[in-house]
């Protein structure tokens, strides 16, 4: 059975791992793996103007720290939302550099099938660097036209409650309607249907090495 103990989320922008995997990252971090969050884009010049521009940065600290991930593991970046493509070869070369530091024996990215163009470039910039680790894609629905979701992590409703509470630090979101608890407990129970339990997450793989 695979049972992987170095887990790296990479996050296009910050919020991005908890909506796609939080429920899995508070069970990894429950069963003491040690799990690495990198986020690239701070976004600041999306926020508000009334709202200071490291604000995302503090409320992903905090998302990340309820879900029970260390400072000391979480990587940020500062790229310019919407610019990752123009940034394409250093964002690779901060990939590989992870890669060698953190050494992780699983990697979860941005699906495939996400349209984002930020998204899209830490997928494919991840898969180049981390092409020799089992890798698979968090789903986020409202950015992928079409997912293959063939592999499943069951989360207990106290690591559903963990998500949903660390998605809440995210304050400046909130008016977004992917951030809305209903929404985010629903496809829980839809992706636990599939997975025989109470709620799941949904993964696409793409390589998977025992």
């Amino acid at each position: 059975m695979f049972n992987p103990s170095r887990i790296l989320i990479l996050a296009p922008h910050t919020d991005d791992g908890e909506l796609g995997c939080g429920g899995s990252i508070a069970k990894f971090c429950s069963l003491g793996k040690q799990v690495f969050y990198a986020a690239f884009c701070l976004c600041s010049k999306s926020l508000p103007l009334n709202l200071p521009p490291e604000t995302l940065e503090m409320e992903c600290k905090k998302a990340t720290s309820i879900l029970g991930i260390p400072p000391t593991q979480l990587i940020l970046f500062n790229y310019e939302v919407r610019e990752l493509p123009q940034s394409r070869q250093k964002i690779l070369e901060e990939l590989l550099k992870l890669n060698k530091d953190i050494n992780p024996d699983m990697v979860l990215v941005p699906a495939a099938s996400d349209i984002h163009q930020d998204h899209q470039v830490i997928h494919q910039e991840g898969m180049r660097a981390f092409k020799n680790t089992t890798f698979a894609g968090y789903e986020l629905p409202w950015n992928n036209y079409s997912i293959h979701t063939n592999f499943f992590i069951r989360i207990s409703e106290n690591e559903l409650n963990k998500k949903i509470e660390s998605l809440k630090a995210y304050n400046s979101q909130a008016h977004r309607n992917y951030m809305k608890e209903d929404f985010i407990h629903s496809l829980a129970t839809v992706r636990g249907v599939q997975a025989n339990s109470a709620f799941a997450e949904a993964f696409e793989v793409y390589r998977w090495i025992i």
